[in-house]
């Protein structure tokens, strides 16, 4: 560790989900209000058809208000013309030869599209073949799309502390999304030049469980020296950190990660509970060139727009829909799912049903049973604690991995942590919970699911801290 400069520590937390900001001037503790009050920032992006951008919570309501009902016209562009084939005209006194040309056209384009609303952006920083995304005619570099969410951050921040911002400590994951082993130096590299484009030119990276930790350490002056490991299990992310600690001094002794988190856990939930109710695995009967056809109904083409709710919307389109309507015709028990379906993507309420799962996980922290309940489609599931568990096998399994990865890292054995700091908001579900306290007996803390990532880099900022791996 070295210092950058002392005085007044700025800390962002530029999430997959959300984002958080706060400051430390080495007394107190200041967490940012972003979004109407709020201290945490969805981390969206809507870009009209003039490129006018919106950001945070009015990103994403804007997107779902000017799709809700909109019916879906997929139109291929003319890019332009080739030359097919050269040859004579039917004229025997000319002999003149003719080009025959053929046009050519694009994907498919939703010309009636009002906007554009990119959310996870950060998980697309580590991989090289998304540098542009193309928006409206034009390709975005994924910098320039981040660069207006930073840039809320900067000023929302400088009209709090009513001057320039010294250094800030950014947070990134122990390992960024991505498809090879330069991923994470992409990632960084990426993020780095949004946070200079927004005014953040004076920054340091520092890694987020880490921060979770060293904000816990505050909170808990004086404590008894020990070994603390950080569970900082969020939205896009899973990480760990084990630190040796004495006061605020403190040594990092490991750390791990993986790109698991509540959104896909979200969408584990639909795809288990909500598929059935829609009318996965229901057959199909219907007359084809004259013959009777009996299949199932192919529902794994509504399924990327089902589980991605900003693009559930391109399933209102006159090709998917009347599938569904020929397989309502059918008059059987299963009818009322494809209803159910017709109405989902009629409507657009890909987004109310993510808010309903969201919802119902979050009771399962207090309650055994509850229920999914959409209105808007005619269902209501019971969703109970153990069926939430059955599913949580696999991601248990991931952060029982990362657990022993981080005590090999050390040369430790469970027994010789100290205290565990749980955090993030997916570290709230109820299956996380115990784990944790089958491992750590006694020693586990829940500390601020939202904010003591960006708590603790306003600290690491304030003291100048740096970390190399």
């Amino acid at each position: 560790m070295n210092t950058l400069r002392p005085g007044i520590g700025i800390g962002i937390d530029f999430g997959t989900s959300n984002s958080t900001a706060a400051w430390f001037d080495g007394h107190t503790l200041h967490s940012v209000r972003l979004e109407h009050g709020s201290s945490v920032l969805p981390t969206a992006i809507h870009l009209d058809r003039e490129f006018a951008a919106l950001t945070g919570a009015e990103a994403v309501q804007q997107y779902v208000n000017e799709n809700r009902g909109r019916r879906v016209e997929l139109v291929a562009e003319v890019i332009g013309e080739a030359a097919s084939g050269i040859g004579e005209i039917d004229n025997e006194i000319s002999g003149e030869l003719e080009t025959q040309r053929r046009t050519l056209y694009g994907p498919l384009t939703d010309r009636g599209q009002p906007g554009r609303l990119f959310l996870g952006l950060k998980r697309l920083l580590g991989d090289v073949e998304h540098e542009r995304l193309p928006v409206f005619g034009r390709h975005f570099r994924l910098v320039a799309l981040l660069t207006p969410i930073l840039l809320r951050i900067r000023q929302t921040l400088q009209r709090e502390l009513r001057g320039p911002l010294p250094a800030v400590h950014l947070g990134r994951p122990v390992q960024f999304e991505g498809r090879d082993a330069q991923a994470s130096t992409l990632a960084v590299a990426r993020l780095a030049e949004a946070a200079g484009h927004a005014g953040l030119v004076d920054h340091q990276f520092y890694p987020e469980p880490i921060a979770a930790t060293l904000s816990w350490l505050w909170r808990s002056q004086p404590g008894k020296p020990g070994v603390a490991l950080a569970v900082d299990f969020g939205g896009g992310t899973l990480d760990l950190a084990l630190l040796r600690h004495d006061g605020m001094r403190f040594t990092v002794l490991g750390t791990a990660g993986a790109a698991m988190g509540g959104d896909k856990i979200d969408q584990l939930i639909y795809r288990t509970l909500l598929f059935p109710a829609l009318g996965k695995g229901e057959r199909w009967q219907r007359v084809v060139d004259g013959y009777s056809v009996d299949t199932l109904f192919p529902f794994e083409e509504f399924e990327t727009g089902l589980l991605n709710w900003p693009i559930t919307h391109t399933l209102n389109q006159n090709r998917t829909r009347t599938m569904v309507i020929d397989r309502m015709a059918k008059a059987d028990a299963a009818s009322e799912k494809f209803q159910r379906l017709l109405d989902l993507i009629s409507y657009n309420y890909g987004y109310t049903c993510f808010q309903a799962i969201r919802t119902a996980k979050a009771a399962l922290s207090d309650v055994t049973d509850t229920f999914i309940d959409i209105p808007e489609i005619n269902l209501r599931l019971p969703f109970s604690r153990s069926q939430f568990e059955a599913l949580l096998l696999e991601p248990l399994a991931i952060l029982r991995q990362l657990i022993d990865q981080v005590l090999a890292q050390a040369g430790l054995q469970a027994q010789d942590v100290d205290m565990v700091v749980r955090t993030g908001g997916t570290s709230q579900i109820v299956a996380v919970r115990q784990l944790l306290e089958e491992l750590f007996e006694g020693r586990v803390v829940a500390h601020d699911p939202f904010t003591s990532v960006a708590a603790g880099l306003a600290i690491a900022s304030h003291h100048g801290w740096r970390y190399e791996s």
